[in-house]
């Protein structure tokens, strides 16, 4: 392969003259800019990117870590990420993790050994001590809650969410409620679990272990949830599902087995996407574009300040309650 040597050497030209041509420099004259430039024709010269990049001290990339890309809460996440680098001339690098941990640390590998700039952990696996190791080696962005902690975040307050929920279902007279989740382990899932015991004991109702449904994650698992719902002696009569896609599943199963909604049961879903606007379930809005728009510019600051920037949500109603 040719390198700078090679086309000075073809151009009749210091090599100096060479990386002053490759790099735009001013101060060259037009005459040996013209025979370096022949020289690049003529030889095909393309610039070794590694060294381009070692150079200025950039991949021009990002790690972008999720557990599933094809759920639509981390596509609508990817697709603000997405925007963003496409705005700002830079590529993302995806990592699938399904939740293994050992997926996950590939990618702080990746942050550590300079292969990308910065990491957008979009739900994390890996315990705490494990991402504070890995600061030092470039910017790590979580979409959580990570205020007290030197790391930077774009978050929704998921415990205000689960909360505003579940006063409306008090409100519509509702005081046997559960809730729907994926995993019980991740923090935002531990923030819905702290809303819903402080609800309970704020109106001194009855904590029953089997309104918690976890593992729910696709439209399909709606059909498990109702499943599980007809086994109870005394099934709830409203339900938080932190999945549209869940409550989707749940809505249309039910059809098939004589609950009608909302006067059966009543669902609340979250993140507002296209599915419960066509099937009008109530929900809480969740911006995910706006998000994943925000986690990329986090990602690209170059400053050392730790940012932690809140998004909003909304309650949308519908007809499921």
């Amino acid at each position: 392969m040719t390198n700078i040597r090679d086309l000075a050497k073809i151009a009749g030209v210091s090599v100096t003259t060479v990386s002053r041509v490759l790099n735009n420099h001013p101060y060259v004259s037009e005459e040996k800019r013209h025979k370096v430039l022949a020289a690049i024709k003529e030889s095909n010269y393309q610039p070794n990117i590694n060294a381009v990049h070692l150079s200025v001290g950039k991949t021009f990339l990002i790690g972008v870590v999720v557990p599933f890309i094809d759920h639509p809460y981390f596509s609508l996440l990817l697709k603000g990420i997405a925007v963003e680098a496409l705005e700002h001339n830079y590529k993302l690098v995806l990592f699938q993790t399904n939740y293994e941990e050992a997926k996950e640390l590939e990618a702080l590998q990746m942050l550590k050994q300079k292969q990308i700039d910065a990491l957008i952990i979009c739900s994390r696996i890996s315990r705490w001590p494990v991402i504070e190791e890995y600061l030092a080696y470039g910017r790590i962005v979580l979409c959580e809650d990570t205020r007290g902690r030197q790391v930077s975040s774009v978050f929704v307050d998921h415990y205000q969410g689960f909360m505003t929920a579940l006063e409306y279902l008090y409100e519509n007279g509702h005081r046997k409620i559960g809730y729907c989740i994926y995993r019980r382990s991740g923090t935002n899932s531990m923030n819905r679990a702290l809303a819903y015991k402080d609800f309970i004991k704020k109106y001194q109702l009855p904590y029953n272990p089997e309104y918690i449904l976890d593992q729910c994650l696709q439209f399909e698992d709606g059909e498990k949830v109702v499943g599980q719902l007809k086994q109870l002696s005394d099934p709830p009569s409203a339900l938080l599902v932190s999945s549209d896609e869940v409550a989707a599943g749940i809505v249309t199963s039910t059809q098939n087995h004589n609950i009608i909604i909302p006067k059966d049961l009543a669902i609340i879903g979250f993140n507002n996407q296209p599915i419960a606007q066509m099937m009008k379930i109530t929900t809480i809005e969740i911006p995910l574009m706006e998000i994943g728009r925000k986690l990329f510019l986090q990602g690209i600051n170059h400053s050392q300040e730790i940012h932690y920037q809140q998004v909003s949500v909304t309650l949308i109603e519908r007809e499921t309650v």
